[in-house]
């Protein structure tokens, strides 16, 4: 922070107000506080790198989402503020990101170009000390992260509003990459263009989610407008920087990237809209997190075409107080009317409750496939 003066009752140039002399005892007590942060983080930062050296030696992972988890659970149950709880997880996930990128840096990739909420959640969850890897789509994400150019993926999976990504369930069918955490993040669609006004707008281009979870006001707004979908809002925003008659549907990022004026901000239709995303990556090269004490586990299933078939997948779970935190059906595509079921369950199969219902379960299931166990969302 500068100072507005060099010398106690001194004015800065232009004439303006000496500044008070207990604001600036106050400064320096901050001043000399963030050198002991700097210092701290150092000395952090040297312990991180020995763990490290022990990981090496005995062949171990540098990431381990469950530990992260408990770190920042911890340090949230002793703060006692004024630093919001809010605000811990960011600091320390960027904290970690950067002791982290000391070992080996990080590769994520995610559905780009720069400026899409996938990027936004990727730096979120592994901190902006990371190499970044933008794909063109979200098969090339999972394809990517599958042949080892990127150690984690980025996938959405379900949206507040709109509800399952079909095309990440879709994938995660016949994809060898598993679940090993996960992030939400609080999505906010902002009306991008090259002209600061809604007139002369002749196409709206977002991602087909982005455009659903903007009908209410896109119908109000602009109804005679075409809407195109794009592979990615980011791309939306592209678009709309190259042609005037164009308006992009992104964050607040892709318009600063882009150059683009803001022209309606918070165009979602629920105010509250949020998108949660899926960390993925290969379990030959990381291996299954341990239970953190607040998991969830995922799972895909279908049952035998049968009276009483759904009945039967849901019994294990009542017998062994497990309970169900999401349940949504895509069809199988064989033609007989046969689905698939993603299912969410609350905790992890190293509890003993939760290894005998999913043992359970399998036998009841025609498919059954565990998608990853992994600590939920700390925010």
């Amino acid at each position: 922070m500068a100072d507005d003066t060099t010398t106690t009752g001194t004015p800065a140039p232009g004439g303006a107000t000496p500044v008070q002399p207990e604001l600036l005892a106050l400064r320096e007590r901050i001043d000399s506080v963030d050198r002991e942060l700097l210092a701290l983080l150092n000395r952090r930062a040297g312990l991180a790198l020995a763990v490290g050296e022990l990981k090496k030696k005995e062949g171990s992972v540098v990431f381990r989402p469950e530990r992260e988890a408990q770190v920042i659970d911890g340090l949230k149950s002793a703060n006692p503020g004024p630093l919001k709880n809010d605000n811990v997880a960011p600091i320390w996930r960027e904290i970690m990101s950067a002791c982290r990128a000391l070992e080996t840096p990080t590769r994520v990739a995610y559905l780009g170009p720069a400026g899409t909420f996938s990027e936004e959640a990727a730096l979120g969850y592994f901190g902006s000390s990371i190499v970044k890897v933008p794909c063109a789509s979200m098969d090339e994400v999972m394809r990517t992260t599958a042949a080892g150019a990127a150690d984690f993926g980025v996938m959405p999976v379900e949206n507040s509003t709109e509800g399952g990504v079909a095309r990440t369930l879709d994938l995660f069918l016949t994809s060898p990459l598993f679940i090993i955490g996960e992030t939400s993040l609080i999505v906010r669609h902002n009306l991008l263009r090259k002209d600061n006004a809604l007139a002369g707008i002749h196409t709206v281009a977002a991602h087909p989610q982005a455009l659903a979870q903007c009908h209410g006001w896109l119908s109000h707004h602009l109804p005679d407008v075409e809407r195109r979908p794009v592979s990615s809002n980011a791309e939306g925003a592209r678009l709309a920087a190259l042609d005037a008659g164009i308006a992009g549907i992104a964050s607040l990022r892709a318009a600063a990237e882009f150059g683009l004026h803001v022209v309606s901000p918070a165009i979602q239709d629920d105010a509250h809209n949020r998108t949660r995303f899926a960390i993925v990556t290969h379990p030959d090269r990381h291996p299954a997190p341990k239970a953190s004490g607040h998991d969830c586990t995922s799972l895909v299933v279908s049952v035998p075409n049968k009276p009483g078939a759904m009945h039967d997948l849901l019994v294990p779970l009542k017998e062994h107080g497990v309970s169900m935190t999401r349940f949504e059906s895509r069809p199988a595509r064989s033609g007989q009317w046969e689905y698939f079921f993603y299912i969410d369950l609350d905790g992890h199969p190293d509890e003993p409750r939760m290894n005998t219902a999913l043992h359970a379960l399998r036998e009841t299931c025609a498919f059954f496939k565990v998608l990853g166990a992994y600590p939920v969302d700390v925010h």
